[in-house]
């Protein structure tokens, strides 16, 4: 009976769509009030029944608008919108047809107040703005499901936002953050018929929005817009579930919208390895992939608990704070196989065997202050706090042969490391605004200061055979504080050369660095039975200091089309270390670099943009890297810095383009990026072939180049009153060249891939959702020393996520993946199934769910994977999350309103013609 209605509806569904006729419609947009052509007016046709958006487009830099469809309708109405003036509409016959010049009347005070526009599309100047009741979801959506509808947005299964091929990297809730800097704890816990609109901008701080400053244009902020009415009241969901093999998960979260006041809470817990509030794999409750609540590897357990809160004070004070605390044990085992080639021709093998137990315990709390004295004076005051406690005990033992297959060193070890770690940053910005021509003044005070505390006790032995043998046993106890002092400001000051058009920037930034460490090592004494005999060769005093001195100077242009700056930097850097138990090491360097750049962007018109970017940026080598210090901490690897080392010198440059159609539903976006490095800093080590024990120092190289491309088209295909189907196609690719040593001798890889991916989602309406995708990954490395082959690779990835909602009540998701990986080597798992499912009932007027899932259905979870580099081929495995069932039950609550009026006036863009 089921198969029979499914056939019915979509014979009926098809018979429709064959009866739909298509339509296009042209003209051109103007203004009343001076006759001026109106860029990035939104023109929708909509259905006469039930006002449901039918198409939809905005006009282009001379106002002029096509917009086209399918529908089974003899008449639709075209509405046209833009901020500012009064909307029109009209009903037309379905049919191609020039609609001609609309003139669009300026709203005064009165019409701005009651005109809410129906638009599922407005620009506002450089924000992209979406109308939610535009765009249909499932009933129960959140704000997830709501972002997969929209244009140029893509959402992965981690619940990671890219638009256009820009991360997302903030999600603001009536313009502040809601409950830290996670944004999937905000789009999967706020609904959608909360939310009135979504805008989508380039990402700023606080200080640039403020003065008027353009943004780098690498990132993007979502801005979720509560209805007016729903900023009352309270909202939240609380779940638990108990599965077999003692696996479970809780989570809660409460949330009260009191006008500016905004009061939040968080819970949740699990051992199935699911890091914050993500709630399993369901991907449909709480999210918090992206704060880090512990972990390691292996199976974790996690406990998390937040509190955040928001308020106005009046129109010149806001607070924004919140609090975390977690705790976290991880139980991991690791077995790897690692063959290591040598310039010689020969290699050895080196078999090791890893236990760990980690437990921590981690605080996190943030306060930021803004203070707008008036509108040209802001005050913008950031302070973080975090404190983690860490255990970690650790049993290792390893095998190594060489290519006779005879044992030439072996080794165990058992350590418990415990560390405390204190740190607060603090960060004060002002800002001074001066006449209304672009001049201000910005003011950056930071002080940032961590302490770490450590206790070490490790007994390990190990073992060189061959003709000279030896053996190193070691019992000690270490403890250790670091203390990190770094205090920074700069003073950037604009001057406006061409009134909102050209600008001068001066700027001078100052940072000094002083880090204090003191690492005492103790071996144990037979005769007093504790640690009290002092290592020197292992123990560590010193204090190190970074000071940076960095005037600079900026010329940049900007109108509506073009943005374009050239920046020039001198860096005075000094670098000074006194060691007080090894007073020989002492250095002291002195680095002077310019560092330059260029950042060009040009919007040919709201459909479309191009971004060229050029840098010379120097980076120094590290401490470790320089200090002449001769690290025996690892027997088998005993580390030496270099202290001539000479400062990295890299030359990268960016070019981005991005492209939708409004009209066809079509997006493209592609990047490219070149990076050329001279003096990079690499090791040099060097293996005794007969011990094989290493030698490591450093050097600089140059000749080492890195390229990578890639790019997004998608198409959206819309069937009315059936559904919709959007394909993607993705292809990345990489070529670059390193320079190494090995044993000694100095070579050269180059290695290529290149990763190309088709996807699919069809949605027919609120009754299947279907998401395939396959994907291949083919990487080609190639060496100039004879000693090493060459090696390619090919991985092999089928994705196929499906959701059914029949009956009406019922959900039923399914995640399948395999995975196939020819060239790994025998005795590994070349390819696995992985299929997780997800039964969810409703219940209580749908405000509660019962659900029940399946982890690993096929019981074929494996972590088993090969890695290769330049000279060494290593294949590992891990413990990782077997099969398990879940029984869940989920409610929400929800006192907040259900719809709301919005008015917001913006600056509009126009062509004179």
């Amino acid at each position: 009976m089921k198969k029979l209605l499914l056939l019915t509806c979509l014979i009926l569904s098809s018979l429709t769509y064959s009866q739909s006729k298509t339509f296009e419609l042209q003209g051109n947009i103007k203004s009343g009030e001076d006759n001026e052509f109106l860029e990035s007016a939104t023109v929708h046709t909509e259905r006469l029944k039930d006002s449901s958006i039918v198409a939809y487009t905005i006009t282009n830099s001379k106002g002029y608008f096509n917009v086209g469809g399918k529908t089974a309708d003899a008449k639709i109405k075209i509405v046209v919108s833009y901020l500012g003036y009064k909307p029109y509409s009209k009903i037309v016959s379905v049919k191609n047809q020039n609609i001609g010049t609309i003139i669009l009347e300026p709203a005064n005070v009165l019409d701005a107040v009651v005109i809410r526009s129906s638009a599922p599309i407005t620009i506002k100047k450089d924000t992209v703005e979406f109308n939610v009741k535009s765009f249909k979801t499932k009933k129960d959506a959140n704000v997830e499901d709501l972002l997969k509808k929209l244009p140029g947005v893509e959402v992965d299964d981690e619940g990671n936002i890219t638009i256009n091929g820009k991360s997302v990297n903030k999600i603001l809730v009536n313009g502040k953050p809601f409950f830290g800097n996670d944004p999937t704890i905000t789009t999967r816990n706020l609904t959608k018929d909360i939310i009135e609109k979504i805008q989508i901008s380039d990402t700023k701080t606080k200080a640039q929005a403020f003065a008027g400053e353009d943004s780098d244009g690498e990132n993007k902020t979502i801005n979720l817009t509560i209805k007016k009415e729903n900023n009352k009241g309270y909202f939240g969901k609380v779940a638990a579930g108990k599965g077999t093999d003692g696996r479970y998960e809780y989570a809660g979260m409460a949330t009260r919208f009191k006008q500016s006041e905004r009061i939040g809470l968080l819970a949740g817990g699990n051992n199935v390895n699911s890091p914050g509030f993500s709630f399993g794999n369901q991907r449909l409750q709480f999210g918090g992939n992206n704060r880090s609540f512990g972990g390691g590897q292996g199976i974790v357990t996690s406990n998390n608990y937040g509190v955040n809160y928001i308020n106005a004070f009046g129109n010149i004070f806001e607070l924004s704070s919140d609090y975390f605390y977690k705790n976290s044990d991880s139980d991991n085992k690791t077995t790897s196989d690692r063959e290591t080639f040598l310039s010689d021709g020969t290699s050895f093998i080196r078999k090791s065997n890893n236990t760990s137990f980690n437990e921590s315990d981690s605080h996190d709390a943030s306060v930021d202050f803004e203070i707008e004295i008036d509108s040209t004076f802001r005050i913008d005051i950031e302070t973080d706090f975090n404190a983690d406690i860490n255990k970690n005990t650790f049993m290792s033992n390893s095998e190594s042969f060489n290519d006779t297959n005879t044992l030439t060193n072996d080794s165990n070890s058992n350590s418990v490391a415990d560390s405390n770690i204190k740190k607060i940053d603090n960060e004060i910005n002002l800002t001074k605004l001066f006449g209304d021509n672009g001049a201000f003044l910005k003011v950056e005070l930071t002080v940032n200061v961590k302490k770490t505390e450590t206790e070490d006790l490790v007994k390990s032995e190990t073992n060189v055979y061959g003709t000279n043998p030896d053996q190193i046993i070691r019992d000690q106890f270490s403890d250790g504080i670091t203390d990190i002092v770094k205090t920074g400001s700069e003073v950037v000051y604009r001057f406006p050369l061409v009134s909102k058009l050209l600008f001068f920037d001066v700027a001078y930034e100052y940072s000094n660095t002083k880090t204090k460490r003191k690492r005492s090592t103790f071996n144990f004494d037979q005769n007093t039975s504790d640690y009290t005999n002092f290592s020197n060769l292992l123990s560590t005093d010193f204090e190190y200091l970074n000071n940076v001195k960095k005037p600079s100077a900026k010329l940049e242009f900007r109108n509506d089309k073009w943005s374009t700056s050239a920046k020039v930097s001198y860096v005075n850097r000094t670098l000074e270390n006194k060691d007080f138990l090894r007073p020989e090491t002492n250095l002291t360097r002195d680095f002077n670099n310019l560092e330059y750049g260029v950042n060009l962007r040009y919007r040919k018109d709201r459909t479309s943009s191009y971004r060229l970017r050029y840098n010379f940026r120097n980076g120094i080598p590290s401490l470790s890297q320089l200090q002449p210090f001769r690290d025996e901490s690892n027997p088998l690897n005993i580390v030496t810095g270099n202290p001539e080392l000479a400062p990295t010198k890299t030359h990268s440059l960016r070019f981005g383009i991005s492209n939708f159609n409004w009209k066809e539903r079509t997006g493209f976006w592609a990047f490219g990026n070149l990076s050329l490095t001279n003096d990079r800093v690499v090791a040099n080590t060097i293996i005794d072939t007969n011990t094989l024990i290493r030698e490591t120092s450093y050097a600089n190289v140059d000749g080492f180049y890195n390229m990578q491309a890639g790019g997004s088209y998608s198409v959206t295909k819309k069937w009315e009153d059936f559904g919709s189907l959007k394909t993607e196609f993705r292809v990345f690719g990489n070529h670059s060249k390193n320079v190494n040593f090995n044993n000694g001798v100095q070579y050269s890889s180059k290695a290529t891939s290149i990763s190309p991916r088709l996807g699919f989602d069809f949605m027919w309406d609120d009754i299947l959702q279907i998401r395939p995708s396959y994907s291949i990954s083919v990487n080609k490395n190639t060496y100039d020393i004879e000693q090493f082959s060459d090696k390619n690779f090919t991985s092999h990835d089928v994705l196929i996520s499906t959701a059914t909602f029949l009956p009406k009540k019922l959900e039923w998701r399914n995640d399948v993946k395999f995975n196939y990986n020819p060239n790994i080597a025998d005795g590994f798992q070349k390819s696995a199934w992985f299929w997780n499912t997800t039964l969810r009932y409703s219940i209580l007027k749908d405000k509660g769910a019962l659900g029940i899932k399946v982890y690993d259905i096929l019981n074929q979870n494996t972590n088993a994977r090969r890695v290769a580099t330049e000279d060494y081929i290593q294949d590992s495995s891990s413990t990782v999350l077997k099969q398990y069932a879940m029984l869940t039950f989920t409610w929400k609550f929800n006192s907040l309103g259900s719809s709301g009026k919005k008015f917001e006036p913006s600056q509009r863009h126009r062509y004179r013609g």
